[in-house]
């Protein structure tokens, strides 16, 4: 596996445990530190099931995108992305433009320098609870056309979304800025149909402990 980039390492506190850090080395990723898989190691203690349930989200994410590409889209806005490694939207689809969104400025540092020559993806700070924000940012616009069909993707992130700014809301934002043809890629511990209200539900999924769909836009 491959070792953390230099051109990251400045950028973080190494004593620290980080969020996106863990999720890596739950998927197998080598891209943590020794207090990342400390904490990690930790909280499978108390919870044995969770790299069982990246790795089952990661694995969904791969086939919603194969399936979106497939439809004809060829531009993906991963959503509280974390790190983009361990098969990530544009390793599995190296051809697609991928913009990675994500709040925590660490993260989005430690990104940007695995992205560097690759000039398909690109990794943006911005918080997916503020569609106005994500949609509007600069770093997005400049890397997707909008107005062409896209993918939002929404993998489990949801949970991070609480109750006073509401999951439906925030989904329902990004679900109305789809153009005809677009898709919504969302898994969640909860139900997700009603977060897919208006859109055509496209090849079943199952993601263990989870609830998982696929939504595409129609025309208008």
């Amino acid at each position: 596996m491959a070792a953390v980039p230099a051109s990251a390492r400045y950028e973080v506190d190494v004593r620290r445990p980080n969020a996106a850090r863990i999720h890596d080395f739950y998927l197998g990723g080598a891209h943590n530190y020794a207090a990342d898989r400390a904490f990690a190691k930790q909280a499978v203690r108390i919870d044995p099931e969770l790299p069982l349930t990246a790795r089952a989200h990661r694995t969904f994410l791969r086939h919603a995108v194969r399936h979106c590409w497939a439809a004809g889209v060829r531009q993906f806005l991963d959503l509280g992305s974390g790190i983009p490694t361990c098969g990530s939207a544009h390793q599995t689809l190296p051809e697609a433009r991928v913009v990675y969104v994500d709040s925590d400025p660490v993260t989005v540092a430690f990104a940007r320098g695995l992205l560097r020559g690759e000039p398909r993806a690109c990794a943006v700070e911005a918080d997916l609870r503020r569609p106005e924000q994500v949609l509007r940012h600069p770093g997005v616009l400049s890397h997707l056309d909008l107005r062409e069909p896209y993918a939002v993707l929404m993998v489990d992130v949801l949970r991070y979304v609480d109750d006073t700014t509401g999951q439906g809301r925030v989904v329902r934002r990004y679900r109305h800025a789809l153009p005809a043809g677009g898709f919504l890629v969302v898994s969640h511990p909860a139900p997700v149909e009603q977060l897919m209200e208006g859109l055509t539900i496209e090849a079943p999924c199952v993601v263990p402990g989870a609830y998982a769909g696929i939504g595409r836009k129609g025309r208008i």
